[in-house]
Parts: C-alpha cells; sequence; structure tokens
C-alpha cells in the first residue's frame, strides 16, 4: 500500500507545519491552518514522471568565467506593458499578473499574442472553453495562426504539449485551476499551486521558453495562494482600479529586470485595453471654469509623473453626525487633514459633511496630493473656484507647515508641457543639485512658494 504523507498548510501565508496549530505561527492568523496530502510514495516519483525534463545537475562556476552579453528581450507589442517590464519580456523568465475579478487579466493575456502575430504562443486556459476565447479574440480584433489554445488544467499534460509544441511564450490562466498528479489536493490548494509553479518555473529555465501566469487575488487584495509563489516568479504585476471605471493600472510589484518604480495606465473600452500613454491629460478638470471644490495635484507615482483632478464637497451635516467620505483617497489621511485646518489654521468644518473624490477612479497615495486635497476642501468650503490653471504638489504637516516632495523638477516639468500657467510648491523645497536649480528657473510656469496654510490661504484666496 503507498504510504502517504501529510502536512498542515495556512490558507493565509502558506506556511508547513507538521501538526494543526489554532495560531499560524508565520502570519499570526486564527483557524487556517488545512490538512492536505503533500504526496503518495508510489516509488516512481513526480519528477521521473516528467521525463522531457533534464536533471542534470549544474557544475560551480567562477562569477569571472561567467560569460555575459545584454540580455535579449521580447516585444510584447504594447509600449506600456514593455516599458513596465523593463524593455519587454526576458526569455526564460516567469511573470505573474493578479488583479481582481474582472478587472482586465484575461484579457490583457489574450491581447499579448493577437497584438504579436509572429511570436508562437501557447494560451493555456483552465477557466474557459476554447469557444469562449474565440469569440473573446474576435472581440478584441484579431485572430492570427500563430497563437494556439490548449484548455486543460492538468500539469503533466500543459509541460507535455509544450514540449512538443515548443512555443515562443506561455500564457497560463490561472495558475489557481492547474493541478498536478503528484500532489494528492485539489486544485487551487497551497500544496498545488506551490508544486504547480515550481514546474513550470523549471521548465522555463530549462527550455529557455518565458511564461505569463495569470493569478487571482484574495479579498485583502493579496496573490492568492503561498507567499512563495511571489517569491519563485521572476516579475509581479499587479491590476489595480475600480471595475466600474474605465482606468486600470498596471503597478510592478517585483522585478528581477528592470525597476519596480514603474506602473502603466490602460482603459478599458469595447475592443479591450488601450493604452494611456499620457494619462495626465485624462485626469485634469473636463468640466466649465468656475466651478468651486475642483484642485489638481502633481503627483507621482513610481518614477511617472502625472496630474489628477482632486474633487471636494463641504456642506452642512444634514443628520447631526458630520460623514467623511473619501474615493481614491485614505480617509484616514483625510481626516488628519482635516484636524490640522480645524486646529492650526482655525476653520471649523467639524460640524459638516466632506466628500472627497480622486478623478478616474484611480487610487493615489503621494503625501504630495495634500496640498491639493487641502485647497479644494477651504474652495467648496469658502464656494470660490480656483482656476483650471494652476496645481499642487507639497505635503502638509501636523503643524500646519506645508513640507516639500521628492523630484519636484519632473512635477513642475510635467505641468508646464499641460499648459499650467503656475503651480504651488513648499518654500523648503530646494532643488537638489545646480542643475535642477536651473532647470527649475527656465520653466516658463510661475512656480510660487508657500511655508504654511494660512500663507497658503492669503496668496490662493486673496
Amino acid at each position: 500500500m503507498a504510504k502517504v504523507k501529510k502536512g498542515w498548510f495556512c490558507t493565509s501565508c502558506g506556511n508547513e507545519s507538521a501538526k494543526w496549530l489554532g495560531r499560524c505561527p508565520a502570519c499570526g492568523e486564527w483557524n487556517t491552518l488545512q490538512e492536505e496530502i503533500i504526496s503518495k510514495d508510489t516509488g516512481g516519483g513526480g519528477a521521473r514522471g516528467m521525463s522531457f525534463l533534464s536533471e542534470r545537475s549544474q557544475k560551480p562556476q567562477l562569477l569571472s568565467e561567467i560569460s555575459y552579453s545584454d540580455e535579449h528581450r521580447i516585444s510584447l507589442g504594447n509600449d506600456e506593458l514593455d516599458r513596465i517590464l523593463g524593455g519587454g519580456l526576458v526569455p526564460g523568465s516567469m511573470v505573474l499578473i493578479g488583479g481582481e475579478p474582472g478587472i482586465g487579466k484575461s484579457t490583457l493575456a489574450l491581447q499579448i499574442p493577437l497584438h504579436c502575430p509572429d511570436l508562437v504562443t501557447l494560451y493555456v486556459s483552465g477557466e474557459e472553453s476554447a469557444r469562449q476565447i474565440k469569440l473573446r479574440a474576435q472581440r478584441l480584433g484579431g485572430i492570427h495562426d500563430n497563437c494556439y489554445i490548449l484548455c486543460e488544467t492538468l500539469l503533466e499534460n500543459i509541460l507535455e504539449r509544450a514540449n512538443e509544441a515548443r512555443p515562443q511564450l506561455i500564457i497560463i490562466d490561472s495558475i489557481q485551476t492547474i493541478y498536478s498528479q503528484v500532489v494528492e489536493s485539489s486544485p487551487g490548494s497551497v500544496t498545488q499551486v506551490r508544486e504547480s509553479a515550481a514546474a513550470l518555473l523549471k521548465f522555463a529555465k530549462e527550455t529557455n521558453t518565458p511564461i505569463i501566469v495569470i493569478g487571482h487575488i484574495t479579498k485583502d487584495g493579496m496573490i492568492a495562494g503561498p507567499k512563495i509563489l511571489e517569491h519563485i516568479v521572476d516579475v509581479v504585476l499587479q491590476f489595480e482600479g475600480d471595475t466600474r471605471h474605465s482606468y486600470r493600472i498596471l503597478r510592478s510589484i517585483k522585478n528581477r529586470f528592470g525597476s519596480t518604480a514603474e506602473l502603466a495606465i490602460f482603459e478599458m473600452i469595447n475592443t479591450g485595453l488601450r493604452e494611456v500613454s499620457n494619462p495626465s491629460e485624462m485626469l485634469i478638470p473636463m468640466h466649465k471654469e468656475n466651478l468651486s471644490g475642483i484642485a489638481v495635484a502633481a503627483m507621482l507615482d513610481g518614477s511617472r509623473p502625472f496630474l489628477i483632478e482632486t474633487q471636494a464637497l463641504v456642506s452642512t451635516a444634514a443628520y447631526g453626525t458630520p460623514q467623511r467620505s473619501a474615493t481614491g483617497f485614505d480617509v484616514r489621511r483625510m481626516n488628519m487633514l482635516l484636524a490640522v485646518l480645524e486646529k492650526r489654521a482655525g476653520f471649523h468644518l467639524s460640524a459638516k459633511d466632506v466628500f472627497l473624490n480622486m478623478a478616474g477612479g484611480l487610487k493615489v497615495s503621494d503625501p504630495a496630493c495634500d496640498m491639493a486635497v487641502v485647497c479644494a476642501i477651504l474652495s467648496s468650503n469658502f464656494d470660490v473656484a480656483i482656476s483650471q490653471r494652476i496645481c499642487f504638489a507639497a505635503e502638509v504637516g501636523l503643524s500646519g507647515e506645508i513640507r516639500p516632495v521628492a523630484q519636484v523638477e519632473r512635477r513642475i516639468a510635467e505641468a508646464q508641457k499641460l499648459g499650467f500657467e503656475k503651480i504651488y510648491i513648499s518654500t523648503f523645497g530646494k532643488p537638489s543639485t545646480a542643475a535642477s536649480a536651473k532647470a527649475l528657473k527656465s520653466h516658463s510656469i510661475e512656480v510660487i512658494t508657500v511655508q504654511d496654510i494660512p500663507e497658503l490661504v492669503r496668496k490662493l484666496f486673496k
């Protein structure tokens, strides 16, 4: 009789334990350990079942003796995706794309072979039928002969077909639907996800074939499955955004071949995801002049500057208890800014409802948006409009001071490129180098410096 090996795995972080515990020792979550069958000792071994994968050992090499040349990168026919990957897809790499249901993961993955007709691609789907994929491909605008569709969930069959076809790119949709016969547990379990990802990584490295893997996320916004899944892959990209809005942000969480300070913005339209090469033009005001409660922030997400419209509405509390609501902005930080305005600047907002919204359904975390949030709130409170040709880039401290932000020169250059006439920054935001100071003076946009909120109010609402 085959010997069964079992273990206890945390469904939150994937930590393995020899026995059941009420609390996971790794992540501290309660009642998350579940018993799973790891493997059965059948005498054959799981690795020997995949005979096409080599088992030869590698000899150690001196670092000085390893030959190196610039890595050839594969273009995916999408400038934004190529840029966030660091210039294209590296052969033999493994890319993980995560995001909420309906955010556009499968659409982006299918657009890659449709936009690259010369790239032989094997698209493996464990969630849709071949007919569904073809209908979606027709809607996205193209069907090419170099894209092979395989509707399969058994890992051994997928690797066998991939070894026969020898594609230039493999897309797995999704990793949670793949299972291996070696592991006696259901698809999507911690063990299955870990073993399937390890086998795919082994295939990618040995055949020099890049693999793009789509992964689900949990209700907390984390990649579902064991944490080791994010460790073994080379690149982790995550889709962000509200499915009720058209804009999507693809953010680089991990990248062994490029910078993680990158993001790409897409717009979901009828024919799929469209690249937004200049997001500032789509996130700045789209309404008539003389509308109060509107301010534009010159923010920086990663290494990409763009301008976004901040909308605020301040009204008298109708139900006794004031309401505080923020969309796309941290509501706790908004409450902090309201407390600063109350304590340091003397504006009585404690008895008023305050609603805040960031245009486009985007979520922002740059502290440089603080000044724009404050100005939008004050503009709505005074019912005085701020000119659409003015933008703001500074952080607000607890004592009411206006604090500087990083890379202010790039924010000013972006505002000038879009035709803004004035930008408010901190008095303490001195240029880092002499060249930056010279570039700052050469801008045609008027740079106004302020020290604290009272000075900001005097200069802006005079």
